[in-house]
């Protein structure tokens, strides 16, 4: 507010003017280092004293100064916070325990960083808490990926050495494609085609695996290189994708990985059939050096011609030695004549030897073989015969009235005993009904029929009475039998 201004005794004194009329002014702006202060003062104010807090490392990276920035994940819910460790709190088993993946306890203060307006905790020491969710499902999963064979060194297939078209599955602003493109043209050229996706974020396995498809289903692609640039472990996390993994396994053509930097490892290298450190190293893997070729072919010329060279002189040296050996070839002919013509002749006379011994041979077995001429031997066995059939004829007659004798002397025999003489005689054989002969008067009983064989016929009667024998020789009981006709 302004001071009035005192009246002066005179009237020609000058008259202030009213002040002219301010409008009226809005809150008044702070300035963005005067905004990081309050917050970092409200936020010291907050944590007097440090705290422990609890999560996975995520993204640790080693600074050139000494200190140490990594990312602080809590897996279970969506939340994360940058942590700083200085220099002068590290040790080397503080350094081993922070690695990515790991779960460990830091104790540290939360502190707003003004330079980059960044919330970060500031810890001073470190405790294992056990491995981190993500690391054990990562690790779960390359175990099972593995026991299913996707990784085995066997299946892995050989990198093309003359690729026509290099297929590159990158993103189309990233820095990758212009290496990859900078090599192939340093190392002599190729055709580069680009299948631009994510390799970042959600959704980044997806869009990789769709660019992969794509390039392989093209005919004319005969290696596919699969990269981006280094980062944190949630950025390469898509190049753990399963799905992308098995893709990645089962392409069409050879596939290299330059997934991150030589320190990053993803399961699409382990999926992939060679694995480059670096997008540019990946490029020098699939195109090959047309200069190096050049060189080597060059030196490869000159190493043949000279041993075309000298194995032309050790020819013509070889050559010289064996004229010399050799010396006039018609006396060498004369001598080999001379041999063959030594030899002939004594094969001629070996040959002939045997001939006469075995002409000796033949004409001892045609001896030999006239005296037993069929039809000589034929004559003898003719006579022999002759004879042996004269003493077999007497002899046969000899034997035949012997036998014809005997037999007449049982047939007498035989037709003396015969029972039909005794029935001619006026007796008659008795039988059962059963066939059995009845030798005594106890062998049938009264009404039992009884077949009675005569000398001509037979007849059935019937036994109306039974007098058994009193005595041997008692012909008053065999008398009174009787037999009646049924």
């Amino acid at each position: 507010m302004a001071r009035p201004v005192p009246s002066l005794p005179f009237d020609f004194a000058p008259r202030a003017e009213p002040p002219p009329a301010r409008e009226p002014e809005g809150p008044r702006a702070l300035t963005v280092g005067e905004l990081d202060r309050i917050i970092k003062r409200s936020l010291d104010a907050s944590f007097d004293s440090p705290v422990w807090v609890e999560g996975e490392v995520t993204g640790a990276r080693p600074a050139p100064s000494g200190h140490l920035y990594f990312g602080f994940k809590d897996e279970r819910e969506d939340a994360s916070i940058d942590v700083a460790i200085y220099k002068a709190s590290l040790t080397p088993r503080l350094r081993a325990m922070v690695v990515d993946g790991a779960r460990i306890r830091l104790r540290g203060r939360p502190t707003f960083w003004a330079p980059r307006g960044r919330l970060q905790l500031v810890a001073d020491r470190v405790e294992a808490a056990g491995r981190g969710a993500l690391l054990e499902a990562l690790e779960r999963l390359k175990e099972k990926l593995t026991a299913e064979g996707l990784f085995d060194e066997a299946k892995k297939r050989p990198v093309p050495a003359e690729p026509r078209v290099i297929g590159v599955v990158t993103s189309k602003t990233g820095a990758v494609i212009h290496d990859i493109c900078k090599v192939a043209w340093r190392r002599g050229g190729a055709r580069i085609l680009l299948a631009p996706a994510l390799v970042q974020g959600a959704g980044a396995a997806a869009s990789i695996r769709q660019a992969l498809t794509a390039l392989e289903r093209l005919p004319e692609v005969d290696v596919i290189i699969v990269g981006r640039g280094g980062g944190s472990a949630d950025d390469l996390a898509a190049f753990n994708d399963e799905e992308l993994v098995r893709a990645v396994a089962a392409c069409r053509v050879a596939v290299i990985s330059a997934v991150g930097h030589e320190v990053d490892v993803t399961l699409t290298d382990f999926a992939a059939d060679a694995r480059a450190a670096t997008p540019s190293q990946a490029a020098e893997l699939a195109v090959p050096d047309t200069r190096a070729r050049r060189e080597a072919l060059a030196h490869y010329r000159v190493r043949l011609v000279r041993a075309a060279h000298a194995r032309i002189r050790d020819g013509e040296r070889q050559l010289g030695e064996a004229q010399q050996r050799l010396g006039d070839p018609r006396l060498a002919l004369a001598s080999f004549q001379q041999s063959l013509d030594d030899r002939r002749a004594r094969l001629e006379a070996a040959a002939r030897r045997p001939i006469a011994r075995r002409a000796d041979r033949l004409a001892t077995l045609e001896r030999r073989l006239a005296r037993l001429h069929p039809s000589v031997r034929l004559a003898h066995e003719a006579r022999t015969l002759s004879a042996l059939h004269g003493r077999v004829v007497a002899r046969m007659g000899v034997v035949v009235g012997e036998r014809e004798a005997t037999l007449r002397g049982l047939a007498a025999s035989l037709d003396a005993l015969s029972p039909l003489k005794v029935l001619g005689r006026g007796y008659a054989i008795a039988t059962t009904s059963r066939g059995a002969a009845v030798r005594d008067a106890g062998d049938v009983k009264v009404g039992e029929t009884l077949d009675l064989r005569v000398a001509r016929g037979r007849l059935t009667a019937r036994v109306t009475k039974v007098v058994p024998a009193a005595g041997p020789g008692d012909a008053s009981t065999r008398d009174e039998g009787e037999a009646k006709a049924p």
